[in-house]
């Protein structure tokens, strides 16, 4: 199963997802992380999901093409996590609900490419990543 664990982020990027995530508070959203590390297996596993697999495509990264399978000497050090905003308990996959505008802008604020973002190469609202530059 894939990480949750903020531990299991590139050490560049733990603080910056600590800081999102009180950011993300302090503005009256719930941030629930998602994904944090997630093995070559589980990325083959979902790259399959609507390809070979039923189910909808999630992703267009095989194993090791994704910043979600990324190590350090064998050790997670995912340059990615996913997150979704709660209310009331329940995940807000609407992408059109205003909090996905509130934690895109906070997670571009602290240097971080977010994919829900127009410009992004693909669209994925959960995804944010350390940007380019980062060993």
């Amino acid at each position: 199963m894939a990480s949750r664990q903020i531990e299991d982020l590139h050490p560049d990027l733990q603080p910056l997802c600590r800081e999102f995530l009180s950011r993300c508070t302090a503005a009256g959203v719930e941030p629930l992380i998602t994904c944090t590390y997630r093995s070559g297996a589980e990325q083959d596993e979902l790259y399959a999901q609507g390809r070979t697999k039923p189910g909808p495509r999630v992703t267009n990264a095989r194993a090791g093409q994704s910043a979600h399978n990324f190590s350090i000497k064998g050790q997670p050090a995912a340059r990615a996590f996913d997150v979704v905003p709660v209310i009331g308990g329940k995940p807000i996959w609407d992408a059109s609900h205003p909090h996905w505008q509130t934690m895109g802008r906070i997670g571009e604020t602290l240097g971080l490419n977010w994919y829900g973002n127009p410009r992004a190469q693909f669209r994925e609202f959960p995804h944010f990543e350390l940007a380019k530059g980062y060993q």
